[in-house]
């Protein structure tokens, strides 16, 4: 039993987050001093590698992952008969979920009642994908035109995410349009989108080690500043209690009112008949691990045709993640003010932006938001390395989160069964 808890990836991030945290606060004046200067390096090099590795990730993980998701939606006609409401239902839930973060980030706000934790700057930081002086709503807008609309190659190679997103949903949207299922380009396309996220699990494998570089290096810099460890940590607590309050508002109160309103479907019997595929997306904190048992409880307790379960709930695993965008939206707030960084209503109009798209792109495998989250970081010039405050409460946070995301796409199911009848309901009295 014991040997199954230190091989727990969780358990292994949780004591690296400690390790790193307490010799930090407890060795600070000696890897501060000449003496300690070369563990201190050792350390620091240990950090550049692993935030080299998230960064490695970043382009190609959107690109593939979000040309994969539009490929899976098999044909056109499917796009036409069902995506109109499908893609409409997920964004209209992610756009509410992030509402719901912002809203409570500004009138509740925990942890502003510390100062900010640190300013800290890194070769890994940014300067932000928009200027917050632009000034103008269409200054801000010229801005996004101008980084959406540009060479694939070059977002690639810049790492402009806005660019990436864009070439990436119109190259998926024409491959569906003019290309056969199972085409071989479908294929090239899946296989390197497999080998990336085969890639990104190699790198969660280390999760451990960097989050222990990170941490002792950050803990060094609070108390060699005007910051401090404590603080640090309270806020962070808070920040996770209000993540939790948020990701089950949405989950018992807003997913079961569309469901009850859209789908007339009463909230307690729908928690009662999906309780099966809540409780394997809590375990497995994988939205495409639980698909087959999410499918099978669709068709068999709920009565949803085959047909509206094999098109939205495959697309949702992909690109319906209501809890990582709410998530993502707190996040992105919450580490700016940790940083010191101003939020504009510029920055906060990225932040809304970014997590949507990073959201949609998220691999349905457990602690993969992590890298979307790197494009909305990137987005408001928030340093890589605050990844790693994340991940410290990111894997317990990922279980409840997963589970709305899962339910997010049963819901999905239900409201697009039943306006799908009822377009052909009148299409056949006409």
């Amino acid at each position: 039993m014991s040997q199954l808890i230190f091989k727990n990836l969780t358990f292994q991030v949780f004591l690296a987050a400690l390790l790193g945290i307490g010799l930090g606060m407890t060795f600070d004046e000696v890897l501060l001093s000449p003496q300690g200067s070369t563990f201190y390096e050792v350390i620091l090099l240990i950090k550049t590698v692993f935030l080299s590795a998230l960064r490695m990730l970043i382009a190609p993980l959107i690109f593939f992952s979000l040309i994969t998701g539009i490929i899976g939606i098999g044909s056109v006609v499917k796009l036409r008969q069902l995506g109109a409401l499908t893609i409409t239902y997920y964004l209209s839930t992610t756009l509410i979920a992030i509402l719901l973060g912002l809203f409570a980030v500004f009138f509740i706000h925990p942890w502003t009642n510390y100062p900010p934790t640190a300013e800290i700057t890194s070769e890994f930081s940014s300067t932000g994908m928009i200027d917050p002086g632009s000034g103008s709503i269409v200054g801000v807008a010229q801005q996004i035109l101008n980084l959406a609309l540009t060479n694939p190659v070059s977002a690639l190679v810049n790492l402009n995410i806005l660019g990436i997103v864009t070439n990436a949903v119109l190259i998926g949207l024409a491959m569906v349009m003019i290309l056969p299922a199972g085409s071989p380009l479908h294929v090239i396309i899946q296989q390197a989108n497999d080998v990336i996220l085969q890639i990104l699990k190699w790198v969660i494998r280390i999760l451990p080690i960097g989050i222990f570089a990170i941490l002792m290096d950050f803990t060094l810099q609070l108390d060699s500043g005007t910051g401090s460890s404590a603080t640090f940590l309270s806020q962070l607590f808070q920040f996770a209690l209000l993540i939790i309050a948020l990701t089950l508002v949405h989950g018992l109160i807003v997913l079961p009112g569309i469901a009850w309103l859209l789908a007339g479907k009463s909230p307690a019997r729908l928690l009662k008949q999906i309780a099966r595929p809540l409780m394997v997306a809590f375990s497995t904190s994988s939205s495409s691990a639980t698909l087959p048992v999410t499918m099978s409880t669709c068709n068999e307790e709920l009565g949803i045709s085959t047909s509206v379960t094999s098109f939205v709930l495959p697309l949702g695993a992909t690109m319906n993640m209501d809890g990582t965008a709410l998530f993502e939206a707190v996040a992105a707030i919450f580490l700016a003010y940790m940083f010191g960084i101003e939020l504009t209503t510029t920055t906060i109009f990225v932040v809304f932006l970014m997590s949507m798209v990073a959201s949609i792109g998220a691999p349905g495998m457990p602690s993969a938001s992590m890298a979307g989250m790197q494009m909305v970081l990137l987005a408001v010039g928030i340093p890589l390395e605050a990844i790693a405050i994340l991940l410290v409460i990111e894997r317990p946070l990922d279980t409840i989160r997963t589970t709305v995301n899962v339910e997010g796409d049963i819901v999905g199911s239900l409201v697009v069964e039943r306006f799908s009848r009822s377009g052909q309901t009148e299409f056949k009295e006409a």
